[in-house]
């Protein structure tokens, strides 16, 4: 019915819009994200990154938007109407991102990574809220929601399919009245204290495996080194030789239309 070129070899992966199915987002190895139209035939605009995407997901509460997997260990966010820039940058993940999905709501996203870990994310926030790993669980390439949110499922090397409870401490069956209520106020103090230090600090702990650990590590000492290096080289050199660019436009090199 239809077909598009835009000088590019092959292409990794392509999702419809829920919301307008005649827009169609993909990815290709030339490291572009491309959308086309299918009423007009015709591409609309692809932006040029620094490294490859392999995977792309709309969302479905906010059609403009979708979020691609990128192999340099990030998530970025878009608005299809600029893509010059990115709304979200989300990082965690200490290798390269294998598939992105969001869920029926919109409200969340899952993430598969190279580093044998999944992670659950809000579309505003820079880091995951929850990260799921196990010992025998090999590099995971897929990943996917329920239509209920329940539950998240995901694929790996080792030939299995896992199924994890998007929320890690919510019980399972029918509970009390007395065990909602128990719930409920322990998630109103969660709300009204969430802006303590220590109460973060508890929040943001996750435990994660040995190797992550270790990678993570050296990539902040490395980010830090980075950003201490760039700020004496602004100090010392005349204004405007070396404008600050911001994280969200470092990774993208050209938007073309």
């Amino acid at each position: 019915l239809s077909s598009f070129e835009w000088g590019c070899e092959r292409v990794i992966a392509s999702r419809f819009n829920p919301a307008e199915p005649c827009l169609l987002a993909s990815t290709a190895v030339d490291r572009s994200i491309g959308l086309y139209d299918l009423r007009g035939n015709t591409p609309i605009r692809k932006v040029l990154l620094k490294m490859r995407s392999n995977a792309v997901a709309w969302n479905p509460m906010q059609p403009l938007n979708f979020t691609v997997a990128n192999e340099d260990c990030n998530l970025y966010t878009f608005d299809m109407r600029k893509l010059s820039v990115a709304t979200g940058r989300h990082w965690d993940h200490a290798m390269a991102v294998l598939d992105v999905s969001y869920s029926p709501s919109g409200s969340e996203f899952v993430s598969a990574s190279y580093d044998q870990t999944v992670r659950v994310w809000s579309p505003d926030q820079q880091r995951s809220r929850d990260c799921y790993h196990t010992k025998r669980m090999g590099r995971v390439l897929c990943c996917h929601f329920t239509p209920d949110c329940r539950f998240v499922l995901s694929g790996s090397e080792d030939t299995n399919i896992r199924v994890w409870k998007t929320k890690a401490d919510q019980k399972l069956g029918t509970l009390s009245d007395k065990e909602k209520r128990a719930t409920a106020y322990r998630e109103a103090l969660k709300t009204k204290f969430q802006r303590l230090p220590e109460i973060r600090r508890i929040k943001r702990h996750v435990h994660v495996p040995k190797m992550i650990k270790s990678i993570t590590n050296k990539r902040r000492i490395m980010r830090e080194a980075r950003q201490k290096k760039e700020e004496n080289r602004r100090k010392h050199s005349k204004p405007g030789a070396h404008p600050h660019v911001p994280m969200k436009k470092r990774h993208i090199v050209k938007e073309v239309e």
